[in-house]
């Protein structure tokens, strides 16, 4: 048996030292992290206030900043290139910007009750998106890309003020619910959604019988 230097399995270890601290920091560093579960980051304990989560910008997976008086979107928010779950319901946030789309691993997100009025295009580029909830705002139309977000599963819209629907509704192939109640929506316009997205569950008002 050929008996190696010990200096040889100091060499050996320091790489493979080398090679997994290398690949933790560029998981964490260049936004790798591992998607989780829906049930996994529902139950995770998040952050609730900015503060704490500015500690450590790439632990922060899970945001929860309800009725926390924002009257914008916080851009500190796009630090955590690890975000998975942002709540930011109950507050006067008018608009989403463009800047969204770096929230690349967002799964999550939930804008109800701000007043919202607005919706950046942008938001067509969070492909792994699944639940997306705007309901009781402000919003009078939908960017038609939001068509591209085909891992979309849930998309709670109700009670909003919206004229028309994008035809692009079309690509939210892995839908599985859309709700659409407390908007007035024609009998004509009503059917189009439905044909629009045969496979998901359409939850609607009765037809307004008003000309959209």
């Amino acid at each position: 048996m050929i008996k190696l230097p010990a200096s040889i399995f100091k060499y050996i270890s320091s790489r493979y030292i080398f090679i997994i601290a290398f690949t933790f920091v560029t998981t964490v560093c260049f936004g790798q992290h591992q998607l989780l579960d829906s049930l996994t980051l529902d139950t995770l304990t998040g952050y609730k206030t900015m503060a704490e989560a500015l500690k450590n910008p790439d632990a922060v997976i899970k945001l929860v900043l309800r009725k926390q008086h924002l009257k914008s979107f916080p851009s500190e928010i796009f630090t955590f290139r690890n975000l998975q779950y942002l709540d930011i319901s109950k507050n006067s946030i008018d608009e989403i910007p463009d800047s969204i789309f770096v929230l690349s691993q967002l799964q999550y997100f939930s804008c109800s009750k701000n007043g919202l009025k607005h919706i950046s295009k942008n938001i067509g580029k969070l492909s792994n998106l699944l639940y997306l909830n705007c309901n009781q705002n402000d919003l009078d139309a939908l960017p038609p890309q939001i068509g591209n977000l085909e891992n979309l599963q849930i998309l709670d819209l109700w009670s909003n003020n919206f004229q028309e629907y994008p035809t692009t509704l079309g690509g939210l192939k892995s839908l599985k619910v859309l709700d659409l109640r407390v908007i007035e929506i024609n009998d004509k316009e009503q059917a189009k959604i439905r044909a629009m997205l045969p496979n998901a569950k359409v939850y609607m008002s009765e037809s307004c019988g008003c000309k959209n």
